[in-house]
């Protein structure tokens, strides 16, 4: 969970939201992603699809099978759904998040019937993972709002 965290800062030095993963096989970690949404202009660039996307790049397969998941914050549900597609063994997550969490927070997609089922652990490090995110949101709410080009930027 720490190289997790790691991520995790990384992202919020970027102005991300800060949620940081790292995906390991065989005691190896394979992949490694942050969130990446606001700088990509990407709604699917959460930290989870781009370490599964390098997971799968590195072992040269879309099946993850044997590979386990740290991540900081639990998984939404689009998330979740690429954790049981990949076939991914395990998801250790840090903090639980009760507004989208898919892997027992507010759904749980672990076990929904589907043609996969993944073993989830949650609340590893909680503290830490947890108090990163609510010190990012705080320093936001203090910030003034980004203007790309200036507060009268608005054309008319």
């Amino acid at each position: 969970m720490e190289a997790a965290l790691k991520e995790a800062r990384k992202a919020g030095d970027a102005g991300e939201v800060p949620v940081g993963c790292v995906i390991v096989l065989d005691g190896k970690i394979i992949s490694r992603g942050y969130n990446r949404t606001e700088g990509r202009k990407d709604p699917m660039a959460h930290a989870e699809i781009i370490a599964i996307r390098k997971a799968a790049k590195s072992i040269g397969s879309w099946r993850l099978t044997g590979c386990t998941m740290y991540v900081t914050l639990e998984p939404c549900p689009m998330c979740a759904g690429a954790v049981m597609n990949s076939r991914i063994k395990r998801v250790v997550y840090g903090a639980p998040d009760p507004k989208g969490g898919a892997f027992g927070s507010m759904y749980d997609l672990s076990r929904g019937g589907l043609n996969h089922t993944a073993e989830v652990t949650g609340g590893v490090m909680a503290g830490e993972c947890s108090d990163i995110i609510k010190e990012f949101f705080r320093a936001a709410r203090t910030r003034e709002p980004f203007r790309k080009n200036g507060p009268d930027s608005i054309s008319k």
